[in-house]
């Protein structure tokens, strides 16, 4: 069957974002070699390091844009990688979802490595964050197109807990409307914000309306794999972008690959307000 194209020139997933458990996403993603989330998880590791000593926070508020079920808390939680988290639904397949959360709770008791960290996860999917928060990966969550509106206020108290915004793969779906939305949820103070960012779709106009907002963006060294292609429509349709936007593809994306750079953005002391972290 053909994989349907984004409006965006991606393949489509959207259909395994709405089941009620993550075991046909890890096996989709799975047979794509999926693995931006396991490389990311040492910068995020690092990020809440860092932003530990800084601010002197032991246990900061991380917010997932783009969460779906909750993969970057889970990797970072239990400290694996993709495949072990596929094999682990995988050989859950005849359990219903009741026992599926059960088993990810006992294995959250037994395995996390960020006791007292609160993950956040902000999604359109209801059912990958209901998942993600049931299971426990997620402390809390918000269901929001901020693309389309400003956070409910109750969307914004929720927001503006983060201290770290983190992100995989959500830019090109979201802009900087989402991005300042959430950077603004707080009024005194900056999320620190770290977004591995597929090449074909430009950081600039995000880094321009951050910059506005008191915020300093660097891009880090090296590209990233997101994932293989999907199809040759998508490899087709990505290598076209590529090509248009000025991007030099040969022994990149050629070799078949989806790419990323990483880009943090923090925000200047004035407004990091280091005495007052929420």
């Amino acid at each position: 069957m053909p994989v349907p194209l984004h409006t965006t020139g991606k393949a489509s997933f959207d259909d395994i974002y709405d089941r009620p458990d993550p075991r046909d996403y890890y096996a989709r993603m799975s047979e794509l070699d999926y693995r931006i989330p396991e490389l990311a998880k040492p910068f995020f590791q690092q990020q809440i390091r860092e932003y530990r000593a800084s601010a002197r926070v032991a246990a900061p508020t991380v917010l997932d844009i783009g969460c779906s079920y909750g993969v970057n808390a889970a990797l970072l939680r239990f400290d694996t990688n993709m495949s072990d988290l596929a094999d682990h639904y995988r050989a859950a397949e005849d359990a219903d979802q009741a026992a599926l959360i059960a088993r990810d709770r006992a294995r959250l008791d037994a395995r996390d490595q960020l006791p007292g960290v609160r993950f956040i996860g902000m999604d359109a999917a209801r059912p990958a964050l209901a998942y993600g928060h049931a299971a426990g990966f997620l402390d809390d969550t918000v269901h929001a197109d901020l693309e389309a509106a400003d956070p409910t206020d109750e969307q914004r108290r929720t927001l503006a807990a983060a201290d770290i915004v983190i992100s995989t793969g959500c830019v090109g779906y979201v802009t900087e409307k989402t991005l300042a939305r959430v950077a603004l949820a707080h009024p005194h103070r900056r999320p620190w914000m770290a977004h591995f960012v597929l090449r074909m779709f430009s950081f600039e106009p995000i880094a321009a309306e951050l910059a506005a907002l008191g915020y300093h963006t660097e891009q880090a060294p090296g590209v990233f794999e997101q994932r293989k292609f999907a199809s040759d429509s998508e490899r087709t349709q990505v290598l076209n972008t590529l090509a248009a936007n000025g991007i030099d593809t040969a022994g990149q994306e050629s070799t078949g690959w989806l790419l990323a750079n990483l880009y943090i953005s923090r925000p200047f002391p004035k407004y990091a307000d280091p005495e007052d972290p929420h």
